[in-house]
């Protein structure tokens, strides 16, 4: 794994002064040594470096601390069940025991990268579906308004518009408060990120202070993490504990109405909400057009050049956060009619007589908006290729079946990242869910094993008119198959696949 990106320059942070914020003590007498960053992974640490020995799942962080130490760190955090380790039990220098240290990492990062989040506007976007395209929305209407800015999320982390991938959609705590430092260091005024459900379970944007916290929607994801929804919701509604100065939320759902407190500023599609759109209408094209109405009698129509309504809703939660931060309605309007978000609702046009979408949808309610979305704007048929992931909540394998089943006019029910399991059990899982749709409410199903067959069957089968859309990996670049990323990328399949088809030849 890559080393996430660190500040060029770090003003030592004497162990003391650590020492005495945590409330603890090192067990060592050494306490005049500083540091200079901190890290969860060995193979990270930089001399001078806190290295973060964490439990973990299958492995406690401690039982790396020879390769930290030898690697130059200055000291340990971790909690007594490490300290107790033979590595660190004997170590010759300081060891830092607090009862939960990944608790308290979050906000030791940001002492020692001097309190970075505090020097940015950092605009969290938390939900279950929306984060990535709301904040790519946010991040096109700061830049129309001549903002430096940052981004960090699913499908990528830009500084400054240099790109970065993302290996989870936030980031550890201390990698998070690097960044953070980096981006202040370059110039950057405003972060949009996502915030998912185990960033704020595990801490990992403990130390991060957020001008603005926004929230998208709930519905059934992760319970292979959280044991059922009310968890899922109370992780997310932990970016309204007061860690956000403004708090922005989409109350179309229970889930958001239940986090509205008399200072929270609302956006809804339909009923009443501090922000809400009218006249919404939708281009054979897929673009969408309507009136934006806000606070201070704010009225702006919009051009949106992404499909469904569920982007109206995310436009509308970009928008609030956007003018809360001052971008001025015209260069609202002007960055939503630009934004351009990977994998999601993504179109392919070759010149095919067919619609062909890429999507990020994983999820029973997001696959339900997504073809209702191209439902609304087709006269052909709804050709669905869908997979479900490996290792991940169960649950939703036959949901999703059955919200696609519904849908469409032919499911192809594939792999997605069978990661450890049996693709064909998965797909049976999805399968039962299609079937049990009665005969007469379901489109055709049928099962290809393999994604690369799938997209390709649909590219064939597709006829003048349709739409064909391959959901489950959006913007991803692999296909992770027994412990193996495979490289593979939606987007790039369904273009060969549609090439081949214009030129009249197999693949």
């Amino acid at each position: 794994m890559t080393a996430p990106p660190r500040p060029t320059r770090t003003a030592p942070v004497p162990l003391t002064t650590l020492v005495t914020r945590l409330d603890t003590r090192p067990l060592s007498r050494d306490d005049a040594r500083a540091v200079t960053g901190v890290t969860l992974r060995a193979q990270h640490v930089l001399p001078g470096d806190l290295f973060a020995a964490l439990p973990g799942a299958r492995a406690h962080g401690a039982d790396f601390a020879d390769a930290a130490i030898a690697a130059g760190a200055a000291a340990v955090l971790t909690d007594p069940a490490g300290a107790a380790r033979p590595a660190l039990r004997d170590a010759d220098i300081p060891v830092l025991v607090h009862d939960d240290p990944r608790d308290v990492v979050g906000s030791v990062a940001a002492w020692i990268y001097g309190e970075p989040s505090l020097h940015l506007s950092v605009l969290g976007v938390t939900g279950t579906s929306g984060k990535t395209t709301t904040s790519y929305m946010l991040e096109a209407a700061l830049r129309a308004a001549g903002h430096r800015t940052g981004l960090v999320g699913t499908v990528e982390t830009r500084i400054a518009g240099e790109r970065l991938a993302s290996a989870f959609t936030t980031p550890e705590a201390p990698d998070l408060q690097a960044l953070f430092a980096v981006m202040v260091e370059r110039g950057v005024t405003h972060v949009p990120m996502e915030v998912s459900s185990h960033a704020l379970a595990l801490g990992r944007v403990a130390g991060t202070r957020f001008t603005v916290g926004a929230f998208t929607n709930l519905s059934q994801d992760h319970l292979d993490f959280h044991p059922d929804m009310e968890d899922y919701f109370q992780a997310k509604a932990l970016l309204f504990d007061g860690r956000s100065t403004s708090e922005i939320v989409c109350v179309d759902g229970e889930w958001g109405r239940r986090l509205v407190t008399p200072h929270t500023i609302t956006v809804a599609t339909a009923g009443t909400a501090d922000w809400t759109a009218t006249g919404i209408t939708t281009s054979r094209t897929g673009e969408q057009s309507f009136t934006m109405h806000g606070p201070d009698g704010l009225t702006l129509p919009v051009t949106l050049p992404i499909p469904g309504s569920f982007n109206v809703a995310n436009a509308l939660l970009a928008a609030a956060c956007a003018y809360t931060v001052g971008v001025a309605p015209a260069q609202l309007a002007a960055g939503l009619a630009a934004v351009e978000v990977p994998g999601r609702m993504e179109r392919v046009a070759l010149g095919q007589d067919f619609t062909a979408v890429v999507d990020y949808a994983h999820k029973p309610a997001a696959v339900a908006l997504a073809l209702d979305a191209v439902r609304g704007r087709t006269d052909g048929r709804v050709i669905v290729v869908l997979g479900c992931g490996g290792d991940r909540d169960e649950g939703k394998r036959p949901l999703m079946g059955e919200a696609a089943a519904r849908r469409c006019d032919l499911l192809i029910v594939t792999d997605d990242n069978p990661r450890s399991e049996d693709p064909a059990a998965i797909r049976a899982a999805m399968l039962a869910g299609a079937l049990r749709v009665p005969g007469d409410e379901r489109g055709q199903v049928v099962e290809v094993g393999g994604r690369r067959a799938a997209i390709e069957t649909a590219v064939a089968r597709a006829e003048p008119g349709d739409v064909v859309v391959i959901a489950g990996k959006g913007h991803e670049t692999g296909q992770e198959v027994d412990g193996v990323v495979h490289p593979f990328s939606d987007h790039d399949e369904l273009r060969a696949a549609i090439l081949a088809r214009l030129d009249g030849r197999p693949r």
